[in-house]
């Protein structure tokens, strides 16, 4: 199981020395990832409700520092030399999708090849008015037709596309990624429209754990991905050639009794066995967040996952 670390881009660990250190420190603990989250501006009045929350409560103080990710990341590539770059998730609509295009193909390149591409469509509707984005209502098709020009621009000589938001001919694309034929592209999302789109473009399925009903099971997983693996057949892919990469929340604690406990929370014993039981089903990849902006809680909560959890699975 490959083991990613969420760290999170706003509040105090917004910091150049904050995250240089959990880089750095990712990388020597031999984490396989690093991740950032993705919003431009913050509504002060928000009415979108968060979809991870049981509440709908969005748990940020708009106010707080949050840099933007694309940034971070290709300043971390130069602070690190084995780490993978990872993005939870980038907003396809966002970003006009040649600019994002180049800046992700640049980021490949100077990471020498390091980046993984997480991306989703957006829930916050405030932030797609203020950028003054395709409406809200088409962000799904928006996203599809990103993800087809990113994957013609990255791999085709001479690139061109005709589709309902862009079209170019007559273009060079250059430098190409590193990685061939392009960077791993993890779909988030756990609906059933984001599973399609996991089978029909992506290289993983990425959802995020938590929801409002409770954390998504091992057997909820599995199911699931019979949704990807039926939108990748139909559209030629290979269904087996889709990995799944499981964003959740760890909470290293006291042990708990098993009708108290939520998945990934307890005592490393517990969460170990939480790791083993994802794995049985084809989960390969953790990506972890702690939901905090305080970097020394996120530096611990590594070094307790290295020295605590990770020798219980048997692996480095």
């Amino acid at each position: 199981m490959e083991v990613g670390w969420v760290v999170c881009t706003r509040g105090k660990i917004a910091k150049r020395e904050n995250l240089i250190r959990l880089a750095q420190h990712a990388d020597r603990l031999n984490f396989s990832s690093i991740w950032v989250t993705d919003h431009i501006v913050m509504p002060v009045d928000m009415r979108t409700k968060y979809p991870y929350s049981t509440t709908g409560a969005f748990p940020l103080d708009p106010a707080e520092d949050y840099l933007e990710s694309l940034t971070v990341l290709s300043y971390l590539a130069g602070c690190t030399e084995r780490v993978k770059l990872g993005t939870s998730a980038l907003i396809l609509p966002n970003r006009n999708p040649l600019v994002a295009a180049k800046t992700l193909a640049t980021l490949d390149v100077l990471s020498n090849g390091r980046l993984l591409l997480g991306v989703g469509v957006g829930w916050m509707e405030e932030e797609f008015k203020a950028l003054g984005l395709a409406p809200f209502a088409e962000r799904a098709a928006y996203s599809d037709e990103c993800l087809r020009i990113y994957k013609e621009l990255w791999t085709k000589d001479d690139p061109s596309f005709n589709g309902r938001y862009h079209s170019f001919t007559g273009i060079k694309f250059a430098p190409k990624p590193i990685q061939k034929p392009h960077p791993p592209i993890w779909i988030g999302g756990h609906t059933a429209a984001a599973r399609r789109r996991a089978g029909q473009f992506g290289d993983a399925w990425h959802p995020v754990a938590q929801r409002p009903t409770g954390i998504m099971s091992p057997e909820e997983t599995s199911q699931a991905m019979v949704t990807v693996r039926e939108a990748a057949a139909q559209a030629g892919r290979d269904p087996q050639s889709i990995t799944i990469s499981l964003r959740i929340v760890l909470n290293l604690g006291a042990t708990a009794t098993a009708a108290d406990r939520r998945p990934f929370s307890g005592s490393p014993s517990q969460v170990a066995d939480d790791i083993r039981r994802y794995a049985e089903v084809g989960v390969s990849h953790l990506v972890v967040d702690v939901m905090t902006s305080d970097p020394d809680t996120v530096n611990d909560a590594m070094d307790r996952f290295a020295n605590e959890v990770r020798p219980r699975l048997g692996s480095n």
